[in-house]
């Protein structure tokens, strides 16, 4: 974090025999979050070894609170760590201090008796440094 905004850096294990298909983030801070949203952007859009880079779309959702982060089209990250998606959030007031990121990633199996899988789950962070002078 360096003066009111918040510097997020994000790896994604996934385990042998898996690929991602895709990856969404939503991103927002719930104590300001529809009167003050939160400005989110990608620093380093995600890249492979020796493919084009992967889908990545960053949108506000008609439905819901944030902003999503989509990655899809991943090629030859499918079935690689993805370490390189890093996030700056800036907060729309100085009252927020706490930051939720809502995941879900799809994985593919590659054996022959694999199947496909969707994990889906919630982080919440808090940074009362935001606040503090």
């Amino acid at each position: 974090m360096t003066s009111g905004r918040i510097d997020l850096s994000t790896e994604i294990w996934h385990r042998d025999g898996t690929n991602v298909e895709s990856i969404k983030l939503r991103v927002w801070m719930p104590e300001t979050a529809t009167e003050f949203p939160a400005e989110v952007a990608v620093v380093s859009p995600v890249e492979g070894d020796s493919s084009p880079p992967p889908s990545v779309a960053l949108y506000t959702p008609d439905q819901a609170l944030g902003t999503i982060i989509e990655i899809t089209d991943l090629d030859d990250l499918a079935d690689e760590t993805i370490s390189t998606l890093d996030l700056i959030v800036i907060p729309g007031s100085e009252t927020a201090t706490r930051l939720n990121i809502h995941t879900t990633i799809a994985l593919s199996g590659s054996g022959t008796l694999s199947s496909d899988y969707s994990l889906d789950g919630e982080l919440q962070l808090a940074y009362p440094r935001l606040t503090a002078k």
